[in-house]
């Protein structure tokens, strides 16, 4: 089982620096390696691989002397994931790689050679000791560690560990939860719970829309434009940690309380492009909120199921299983025209969705999230083969 835990760290002056270099480097050479794959796949029509990159770094170190004050490894682990970039664009799983930009968030990765000290240092090569908290146990042995430092000028560690121990098995025997997820409500329950959106931007727009537009009339490249930028940054923080904590609170509740969690296969990123909703729908947060209920669950060993995003769970009857012939979003309330039974419309659509994740089990067609042996009752199992599951640990000690 692997687990990533994020930590603050506290680097001084001269480690900051150190850091800033190393984050320089590692910008740099991702954006010469995607300018140079760009021009090597216009003329022949192949583009680098990850040998090709990393066999390029000799020459570029002798060109650029400054590039060999950076650990070799973080410059490789920029060839790995450019490679990656590709892959996943032309598998169609991710966009076009894009240049990175010196005004966003930094981050370095270090592949090994990492150390935790007495749980409150941080060891990284050609950095030195960090002082970090370390919040919790790091239990295994560490994989990899990820160094970012937010546009608000905070530092972070994401330390990737492996435990040895395998996942436990998804068991999809209990109470079995619809959840269906909304902007009124974020999430209804199939026994009838209805949990309210904060709508965390909304609330903060007043404040950001002001603080932005103290930082839109300032020099570029001053010290007010940079304290302005700052200000900036710290507001949209604040925002994403209420954002976070809401929804880590909530999914640890509905987790604990169940045993099996259905959710819908929602198109977030088709829905988004719907402007008069996108800011709405990205303040809920929908993806987030199903990925940690879906890590979650695989961690305690309880079932997570997604539901076809084209099964018509809003306009059909719970009750006698008739599908309405329209059924627009102003209508919340409505009658079924078979049976006569009234219907609100979001907790008909978690009892769809749960019904529908019983109908998957009995078929024997569902998908579990650790993709470990799936427990269906005394004498039943099936094995399912999917991708080992990275369990990503929250930090609630980050501010």
């Amino acid at each position: 089982m692997l687990t990533a835990t994020k930590i603050r760290i506290y680097p001084n002056k001269a480690q900051a620096e150190k850091l800033a270099k190393a984050f320089g480097c590692a910008r740099w050479y991702w954006n010469n390696s995607l300018a140079e794959t760009q021009k090597i796949y216009q003329a022949t029509g192949k583009g680098l691989g990850q040998y090709q990159l990393n066999a390029r770094l000799p020459q570029l170190k002798s060109e650029v002397a400054w590039l060999g004050e950076t650990h070799s490894q973080v410059l490789q682990s920029v060839s790995l994931h450019l490679s990656r970039a590709f892959v996943n664009f032309f598998e169609r799983r991710a966009k076009y790689p894009q240049f990175k930009n010196k005004h966003r968030k930094q981050s370095i990765q270090y592949p090994q050679g990492v150390k935790v000290i007495d749980s409150c240092k941080v060891f990284l090569p050609k950095i030195g000791h960090i002082k970090a908290v370390v919040h919790r146990e790091l239990a295994g042995v560490i994989k990899t560690v990820t160094v970012s430092k937010d546009p608000s000028g905070k530092y972070f560690a994401s330390i990737l560990t492996e435990n040895g121990i395998e996942a436990p098995a998804a068991s999809l025997n209990g109470k079995i939860l619809g959840i269906d997820v909304g902007l009124t409500d974020l999430a209804v329950t199939s026994d009838g719970s209805k949990f309210s959106n904060p709508k965390h931007v909304a609330k903060a727009q007043k404040n950001l829309a002001r603080k932005q537009q103290h930082l839109s009339r300032k020099v570029k490249g001053s010290n007010t434009c940079n304290k302005a930028r700052l200000h900036v940054a710290k507001a949209h923080e604040r925002v994403a940690n209420a954002r976070k904590d809401y929804l880590h609170k909530l999914s640890t509740r509905l987790v604990n309380e169940n045993q099996v969690i259905a959710v819908e296969d929602l198109h977030v990123k088709g829905m988004m492009k719907n402007h008069n909703l996108a800011r709405a729908i990205g303040d809920a947060s929908w993806s987030s909120f199903t990925n940690m209920l879906k890590y979650k669950t695989a961690k305690a060993g309880k079932g997570y199921i997604e539901v076809n995003r084209f099964f018509a769970s809003s306009k059909t009857c719970s009750c006698c299983l008739h599908a309405q012939a329209k059924m627009p979003l102003d209508i919340r309330m409505w009658t079924c025209d078979k049976c006569g039974v009234r219907h609100d419309r979001d907790v008909n659509a978690a009892i769809n969705i749960r019904n529908e994740a019983q109908r998957m089990i009995t078929a024997g067609i569902v998908v579990t999230a650790n993709g470990g042996a799936v427990s269906r009752g005394a004498g039943r199992k099936s094995s399912i083969t999917l991708a080992p599951l990275k369990l990503e640990t929250p930090s609630f000690r980050a501010g």
